[in-house]
């Protein structure tokens, strides 16, 4: 490592000798030259060991050709908070509940583990539909733990079932123990969890919610309605993303958590982000890899 950096040094120098030489008169060399000097800059500059990630963790698949394009550290299984209200929404959504039904927010609905904070007041009422946005766009903990009581056969069942739905997408090192990701032992692979996205965005209702910026829903006293906002502003029309599924995912022994579903460049890409640290750290790294992924491009076309 050290005899490439001062071998950039020294082509870096040599660049800028060359520029003042050839400034005197010899013009016709130094445009000669210039295009090569741009072109090796720009692949040391999009290395994958340029980007620099703040996750501890981050896998990128390319769905158009299950391809990896790139990997950080995928191998060890992480706590992964409330990206489990993916599989929540798909055992949900399998089981065929009816989505008008409604629902009510109980006492042992309420987080008596870590004592998150939620806009919904235990006798809160709402459709199931309803609950599934408020679990997937602000990740009510509260709503995910409703669905999973109201499963048929209770908590337990909804488990045996989240699990089950694992095993069936190939996501071998992954456990659940909860239907909202507040359990530390709901653990995954960066590999898994793309098979999670992989298989979630294929359902047009987990797309359509998980891309909503926010919703307003009628779960106030009285019916007054609440406003839920995504935990994850990438998804704002404003930010130039086109995402076709997003989850974030926080406890404190999982850090900061992300996965998404976007198209860059054409390609649909899975991102998968783990234990970032730092309240934007997922979001910054997110921006980095589209970037660090659309001059990949860039520089690819550039070579041919």
């Amino acid at each position: 490592m050290k005899h490439s950096n001062a071998s950039a040094v020294i082509l870096s120098l040599l660049g800028v000798i060359g520029l003042v030489f050839f400034s005197s008169g010899a013009q016709a060399a130094h445009h000669h030259r210039h295009p090569h000097h741009f072109q090796r800059s720009v692949v040391q500059n999009f290395d994958p060991a340029h980007m620099a990630l703040l996750s501890s963790t981050a896998l990128v698949v390319d769905q158009s050709n299950g391809q990896v394009v790139y990997s950080k550290n995928p191998e060890p299984v992480h706590p992964i908070a409330s990206i489990t209200k993916l599989m929540t929404a798909l055992v949900v959504l399998e089981s065929g509940q009816a989505l008008d039904e409604t629902l009510t927010v109980e006492s042992g609905d309420v987080d008596m583990l870590r004592f998150s904070r939620s806009h919904l007041r235990v006798g809160a009422r709402a459709s199931r539909q309803d609950f599934l946005r408020m679990a997937l766009i602000a990740s009510e903990n509260r709503a995910a733990a409703a669905l999973g009581r109201s499963f048929p056969g209770g908590r337990a069942a909804f488990v045996v079932r989240m699990n089950e739905q694992a095993q069936q997408f190939g996501m071998k090192d992954t456990h659940f123990e909860d239907s909202t990701g507040l359990s530390i032992n709901n653990v995954s692979t960066a590999h898994d969890l793309a098979l999670l996205v992989a298989a979630a965005v294929k359902i047009p209702l987990i797309h359509e919610i998980t891309t909503t910026a926010s919703a307003e829903i009628p779960v106030g006293f009285g019916g007054h309605m609440v406003s839920f906002h995504n935990t994850n502003p990438l998804v704002s029309a404003r930010s130039g993303w086109e995402i076709g599924l997003s989850k974030t995912g926080f406890i404190n022994e999982s850090g900061q958590c992300l996965v998404m579903q976007a198209t860059i460049n054409t390609h649909p890409m899975v991102i998968v982000l783990l234990d970032s640290r730092g309240h934007h750290a997922r979001i910054n790294d997110a921006n980095r890899v589209r970037r660090w992924l659309e001059a990949r491009s860039q520089t690819t076309v550039g070579q041919l």
